[in-house]
């Protein structure tokens, strides 16, 4: 089962989009300086086709993404709702942030998605925003291919 804490919607997450950041709780990563420790335990509400019907019921006009942020105990779930929120709303772009340092095998379909950020974060390296971060964000391409867009982090 997914959880979620709470969610917000923010500008910064996914470049020129307004975007449904949802924070998905269980974290397993356990980055050093982790910023949302408390995202690593298994807490909150369940985060289903129901509990997306409801948030895009209330928020739904105001945005133009939702991302998960976070679900590396559950990926193939994350995948899993954002196939359902690309099918019922079809006009809603997708995202995924990931803490792992590689997205998961075993027929992981990374077109539910438009953008995934993958990369652990390691405190001396910095975030997206860091021209020496380890992290990178990926526009993803209806045949598949991953555009690395961390570039538009660094533009003022």
């Amino acid at each position: 089962m997914l959880k979620y804490y709470n969610y917000d919607i923010v500008f910064q997450e996914i470049p020129n989009e307004v975007t449904l950041a949802v924070n998905i709780t269980n974290c397993p990563n356990r980055c050093k300086g982790c910023h949302s420790k408390h995202l690593q335990q298994d807490i909150g509400k369940e985060l289903d086709e129901n509990c997306i019907d409801g948030l895009m019921d209330t928020y739904g006009a105001a945005i133009t993404c939702f991302c998960f942020m976070g679900g590396d105990a559950a990926p193939h779930r994350v995948a899993e709702l954002a196939d359902y929120i690309r099918q019922k709303f079809p006009a809603l772009k997708t995202a995924w942030y990931s803490g792992c340092n590689k997205l998961p095998g075993n027929g992981f379909d990374v077109r539910v998605f438009n953008f995934i950020k993958i990369g652990s974060y390691i405190e001396e390296m910095g975030d997206l925003r860091s021209s020496t971060t380890n992290q990178r964000l990926y526009q993803i391409v209806p045949d598949g291919t991953m555009n690395d867009v961390s570039y538009l982090f660094r533009q003022h």
